[in-house]
C-alpha cells in the first residue's frame, strides 16, 4: 500500500496521452512484472499495446497526489453496440462466445485489468469497480464477460482451484463460453469431494474473486496463453444476477 493518501481520479482515457497512461501501467503489471510480451509491445517505450486498443473504451484510475499524476489502475471495455460489422472481442480469441453474442442482450468485455502493486487490495480497486458499475448502469449493460488470468502456464499446480471453479461456478448452459479446442484444458481435474476448498479459494487471484461475488461463473475449461504467461479462465455475469446488496456497495454516479 501507499505510504501517502492518494487523490484518485476516475475517468474515461480522453485522448492519446490518457492511453499511453494505460500502456505504460499495463506494461508495468503485465510485462515487468508477470513476464508477458506481445507482437506490439513497445519496450522502448515501456509500452503494453495490441491492436484492440484504439477501438475500446479505457476506464482510468489516477493518483494525482504522486508525482506524474500516473494511471495506478485501469480496466478496458468494449460493449456489443460498440463492435464494428464483422469484428469480433478480443476474448473470441480464446473462447467460442457465440452464446452470448446469440442471445439478443447488451454485452460488456472486460480486459487488461490491473492495479499498480502499491495500490492493491484497498481503496483502488474499489474505485474502479465502483467506475465500472456505473459504466453498466449508464450503457444498459446485461451481461459482462472476459478473460481473467491464473500468472503462469503450468496447469498441475492449479488443479485444485480450477477443479473448484469448474464445480461450484461453472455457468449454466444460456451462458457457458468455452475455451477454443486448440489450448483447451479441462478444469474438472479433480473430484469436488478430494479439494481442500478453503486453499483452493485462497489461490484465486484477487480479480476473479470479486467476479464471484458478483455472482460471477465461469466457462467451460480454460486457455493456456503462452505469450501472456497465463492461464486464463472466461469469466461471465449476468447483471440482473447481481445481489442487490454487493451493488449497493459499489454504487456511484455514473461515468462515461
Amino acid at each position: 500500500m501507499t505510504a501517502h493518501c492518494p487523490d484518485f481520479e476516475l475517468r474515461l482515457a480522453q485522448g492519446a496521452e490518457d492511453l499511453r497512461a494505460a500502456q505504460r501501467l499495463r506494461y508495468e503489471v503485465f510485462v515487468e512484472e508477470l513476464g508477458s510480451d506481445g507482437p506490439l509491445v513497445d519496450h522502448g517505450a515501456r509500452l503494453e499495446r495490441d491492436a484492440f486498443d484504439p477501438v475500446y473504451d479505457h476506464l482510468l484510475l489516477f493518483d494525482k497526489a504522486r508525482p506524474g499524476a500516473p494511471a495506478v489502475g485501469a480496466y478496458r471495455l468494449m460493449r456489443s453496440d460498440m463492435l464494428a460489422p464483422g469484428t469480433n472481442f478480443y476474448s473470441e480469441d480464446e473462447y467460442d462466445i457465440d452464446v452470448l453474442k446469440a442471445s439478443g442482450r447488451t454485452l460488456l468485455e472486460l480486459g487488461r485489468s490491473c492495479v499498480h502493486p502499491d495500490y492493491r487490495g484497498g481503496a483502488a480497486l474499489m474505485a474502479l469497480w465502483q467506475g465500472l458499475l456505473a459504466y453498466v448502469e449508464t450503457h444498459g449493460i446485461e451481461v459482462m464477460f472476459g478473460v481473467a488470468s491464473f500468472h503462469g502456464t503450468e496447469i498441475g499446480p492449479l488443479a485444485p482451484t480450477l477443479s473448484l471453479l469448474h464445480h461450484r461456478h461453472l455457468a449454466p448452459e444460456p451462458l457457458r463460453v468455452r475455451a477454443r479446442p486448440a489450448h483447451f484444458r479441462r478444469m474438472d481435474l479433480m473430484a469436488e469431494d478430494e479439494i481442500d476448498r478453503v486453499a483452493a479459494m485462497r489461490a484465486v487471484p484477487a480479480l476473479i474473486k470479486s467476479y464471484l461475488r458478483l455472482g460471477g461463473y465461469v466457462g467451460e475449461g480454460a486457455y493456456i496463453d503462452l505469450p501472456f504467461n497465463t492461464t486464463d479462465v472466461c469469466i461471465v455475469v449476468d447483471i440482473a444476477q447481481v445481489p442487490g446488496k454487493v451493488r449497493a456497495i459499489y454504487e456511484r454516479g455514473a461515468v462515461g
